[in-house]
């Protein structure tokens, strides 16, 4: 390929990584990122805000996971007076580090393909 491009050193690959269910997306870099948020906030409501997603876009991902893995990913409480919250179960947690560690081999490999091209 890098025959047909005029400076091959100044081209690069691109991509990403997601996992794909029978019927559904079940884990990408989107949902990756609602996970950390809810992780660090405590909240789907405020995950959502920081992502600048609807509540009910967030909670739809949120379900979809839940219900695609053998285990929920995300843990709910309802509000009252000690008010709700969500959290990452086990599950959720072994989530995060498996796909970081699939997007950091993913990186890895691109960066390898790039070096090849400009070769």
């Amino acid at each position: 390929m890098k025959d047909l491009l005029p400076a091959p050193a100044d081209y690069r690959l691109e991509g990403r990584v997601w996992v794909q269910g029978p019927h559904d997306r079940f884990l990408g870099i989107g949902r990756l990122e609602l996970l950390a948020q809810i992780q660090a906030t405590g909240s789907i409501s405020r995950a959502a805000a920081a992502m600048g997603m609807s509540y009910k876009r967030a909670w739809d991902l949120v379900h979809s996971m839940n219900t695609q893995a053998l285990a929920p990913l995300v843990a709910t409480q309802t509000g009252g007076k000690s008010g709700g919250g969500a959290l990452l179960t086990p599950a959720g947690a072994q989530a995060v580090a498996d796909f970081q560690a699939v997007q950091t081999r993913f990186h890895a490999f691109l960066a390898e393909e790039t070096r090849r091209l400009a070769e």
